[in-house]
């Protein structure tokens, strides 16, 4: 019985539990739940999910929400090595910590901007808005610093959905050149992630395209 993976391209955090699924080579079949036309209120899927939101993971009758929590569990039952999410102790605190980095810090900073401009009207993005994202992308920076990927050598599932978060921001047009460890990572990433541009660059340049609608000048 195949792995169903509700899931929009245009979700940022969906797009990265999927990435984090190409990489660890488990299959998933794919049901499409598009957000714009409110699909995650659907009854059928609020059985599922009762918080109605996407990623969502069926793995027989297994049911899973909140990306992160889903990469961490498709690693565990289904990855070949611990490569992407270290047995070791130390080694997954830092994978940990880069997770909850994405989660509790980049990803509040993006939807500060993103958020009032879907869903309230708001037409322009106000500085006020812009320092603490650019604070958090200064962190990143540091954090990259000597490192191929977000916590060393190798690729990680952090990886994954860090790169579902800067690759969104790059398409919504914001300012990335200054950061010169995340543009190298950048670039590196979208070769060695299995299927990226498939599943998650389309999605962000979708994304980068209905924000820019959205705004009066047409960018950021």
């Amino acid at each position: 019985m195949s792995i169903l993976f509700y899931h929009c391209p245009l979700s940022r955090s969906s797009r990265g539990a999927l990435l984090a699924a190409r990489a660890i080579g488990v299959n998933v079949t794919i049901e499409e739940v598009d957000l714009l036309a409110k699909e995650q209120l659907k009854p059928e899927f609020i059985k599922v999910n009762p918080q109605h939101t996407v990623p969502t993971l069926v793995d027989r009758d297994f049911v899973l929400c909140e990306s992160w929590a889903i990469a961490t569990y498709l690693v565990q039952a289904y990855g070949k090595d611990d490569n992407l999410y270290p047995k070791d102790p130390q080694k997954r605190a830092v994978v940990n910590q880069m997770l909850y980095f994405d989660c509790t810090t980049l990803t509040p900073r993006i939807n500060q901007i993103t958020h009032p401009i879907l869903f309230s009207g708001q037409d322009e993005v106000y500085d006020e808005h812009k320092i603490p994202l650019e604070e958090a992308l200064g962190f990143l920076d540091i954090f990259l610093d000597e490192k191929n990927f977000v916590t060393g050598k190798t690729l990680t599932i952090a990886d994954c959905f860090l790169i579902a978060s800067i690759s969104t921001i790059a398409a919504i047009g914001w300012d990335i050149t200054p950061y010169g460890n995340i543009n190298s990572w950048f670039a590196r990433c979208s070769l060695e992630i299995p299927g990226y541009h498939e599943v998650n660059q389309e999605g962000a340049e979708k994304y980068g395209k209905l924000i820019k609608s959205k705004l009066a000048s047409g960018k950021l």
